[in-house]
């Protein structure tokens, strides 16, 4: 959970109205744990267990905690605890603030907290950090940095695909606190899934390994830079999963293992490094390639008047008659240009969108919805890698392998060109057919010269994707645009979004696409700068804020500054998001001419 915190480094002095936070002998804090945990067998078959675990090094313990201890923390978490809904592209949950400070209160306010003062002690005592470091064979822990929160993860709530490897950490814990006394059964959701790896810091697809949770249950892991990948599922149903979220750190200055440079080298291993690096693009399905168009066509787009009888012809075809009268043109450019967005309500006829529904409704209600790698059917493809981007589209490309070799080899040669036209023969399904035959045409001479006269831009190249966003699995995470291949300082991308089923207007069910201004880190702004507040409708760091919907199309000239995604879809959602994306890279018109004087 990339939510800033404070390490106890940061504490006040402790003045005599303090209450000690060292317990006075080794027995003091074993009181507090289940029995056995401390057992020597117990520790043995349990690193035997970790050191053979897959798809990396975790574990498990139940009945860690005192069960009277437990359930006098969960009642005072339920009576003194606020917490506040956070979300983000990566999560929805509802935290507490930072636990690291508990030391830190006054009498009055800890006389509130008792039992959950001795469940953070005992979690950071030198016999539980020693048992920790011994069966995950991780290395020392640090003492005087503790980092623990609590969530509850109510219906919704949902963490997608991370390493957890940020700062100083070293092994992840979750210690489990739904309701005592009641299973949590597995299709309440909630479940800690674990990823393994096609190669350091690409994770595979679907999980290898999962845990659903139960009270006075730990599930911890050594957290290893690109490999340590895991997520939580969708809570499903009207259920609080509380839980208490933790990290034992590398050893600070002063502490007995700690090593002059390590968090350093730690910090340089980051999730965020790894996202941003380039030698793992690779590994990026779908590639955001814009295909060049050829001089002679370019020159046509600068150079062409308007829109001929040919034009017409085929473009009613397809879109809102509306959209082809000269003054609607006009007015769509002059909008274009004072705002660089259009929204328009009906992009298609009403016979095409009409036939189009009917079938997607169809594939939806009358077929089952591919949930795994191995159950999608080409011409469908699933993106790679996870962390970044998990959702089923067509490109008009052929199948690529996903897997380490086939990866390599299908990049040495030159990128292959889309061709819908020959895909559209490698299918008969009656609602991939209709909407190959829409990429197409949104792909066709007549309709760049449609969008260039609405711009007053010149299209230079484009990529058009087809994609299904399915409810409980898929999602884009925030990414600028990549226009280092552009000749302006921005990119026109377009969304049209092709989804039947109701409900999402609120939000809740997610599937939104967002577009927001990032910040600039100057201005000294410590929260996670991906939080935002979608009911806020009069933040003006938001530019774009769609919400799935029928025929909706929405097109922006996105600089570098505005980061965009389309939010993880419910599990709750009547049906998947369907849209079409088309990027084009661009120039003003009249630019050679320019650079020619």
């Amino acid at each position: 959970m990339c939510v800033p915190k404070r390490s106890t480094e940061e504490a006040p002095a402790q003045d005599s109205k303090k209450q000690s936070t060292q317990f006075q002998d080794r027995t003091d804090v074993k009181q507090y744990f289940g029995p056995g945990i401390f057992d020597e067998k117990f520790r043995k078959d349990l690193t035997q267990t970790i050191s053979d675990s897959e798809p990396y090094r975790w574990g498990t313990i139940k009945n860690l905690m005192d069960d009277t201890l437990l359930r006098n923390v969960r009642k005072e978490i339920e009576n003194e605890i606020h917490f506040t809904k956070k979300e983000t592209d990566i999560y929805k949950v509802f935290q507490s603030g930072d636990l690291a400070n508990l030391s830190g209160l006054d009498w009055d306010d800890l006389s509130r907290l008792p039992s959950l003062f001795k469940l953070r002690e005992a979690l950071y005592s030198q016999e539980f950090r020693d048992f920790i470091s011994e069966v995950t064979q991780s290395g020392k822990l640090s003492g005087t940095k503790t980092d623990m929160s609590i969530n509850t993860y109510t219906k919704g709530c949902h963490l997608l695909t991370h390493d957890d490897v940020i700062g100083s950490r070293r092994v992840s814990f979750i210690l489990y606190l739904p309701e005592p006394d009641k299973i949590w059964k597995e299709h309440y959701g909630g479940a800690l899934r674990l990823f393994p790896s096609i190669v350091p810091n690409v994770p595979k697809i679907d999980p290898s390994a999962k845990l659903v949770p139960q009270f006075n249950q730990i599930a911890f892991f050594h957290v290893q830079p690109g490999l340590s990948f895991h997520d939580v599922e969708e809570v499903r149903v009207d259920k609080q999963r509380l839980s208490i979220q933790g990290w034992y750190h590398i050893p600070q200055p002063g502490e007995d293992g700690f090593i002059e440079g390590e968090q350093e080298k730690t910090e340089a291993r980051s999730t965020l490094q790894q996202l941003e690096s380039k030698e793992l693009e690779v590994f990026d399905f779908p590639k955001e390639v814009r295909i060049p168009f050829s001089s002679h066509e370019v020159k046509y787009y600068e150079n062409f008047e308007g829109l001929d009888k040919i034009d017409l012809e085929y473009l009613s075809k397809f879109l809102n008659p509306a959209l082809l009268r000269l003054e609607e043109i006009k007015r769509l450019q002059k909008v274009f240009i004072d705002e660089s967005l259009i929204e328009i309500k009906d992009l298609l006829n009403e016979e095409l969108a009409d036939e189009l529904k009917k079938k997607i409704r169809n594939t939806e209600l009358d077929e089952i919805m591919p949930k795994h790698q191995d159950e999608v059917e080409f011409p469908w493809k699933i993106s790679l890698p996870p962390h970044k981007w998990r959702y089923l589209y067509m490109d008009g490309k052929q199948e690529e392998p996903l897997t380490k070799e086939g990866v390599t080899n299908s990049n040495l040669g030159p990128q292959e060109g889309p061709n819908f036209k020959l895909l559209a023969k490698t299918t008969k399904h009656e609602s991939s057919l209709k909407l190959i035959e829409l990429a197409s045409f949104l792909k066709s001479t007549s309709f760049k010269k449609w969008l260039s006269l609405i711009t007053d831009l010149v299209p230079i190249s484009d990529q058009i994707l087809i994609r299904r966003f399915r409810p409980g699995h898929d999602f884009k995470l925030a990414t600028s645009i990549n226009n280092e291949d552009s000749e302006l300082d921005a990119l026109l991308e377009a969304t049209l979004s092709l989804t039947p089923s109701k409900g999402w207007e609120s939000g809740e069910l997610g599937g939104y696409e967002l577009g927001m201004v990032t910040e600039d880190p100057e201005d000294g702004d410590e929260d996670d700068p991906a939080i935002y507040k979608s009911s806020k409708s009069e933040d003006d760091s938001v530019v774009v804020n769609n919400q799935a919907s029928w025929n909706h199309f929405s097109l922006m000239l996105r600089d570098p500054s505005v980061l965009k995604f389309i939010k993880y879809v419910s599990y709750n959602a009547k049906g998947s998001r369907w849209d079409i994306s088309c990027q084009w890279n661009v120039k003003t018109k009249g630019e050679d001419e320019e650079d020619d004087k």
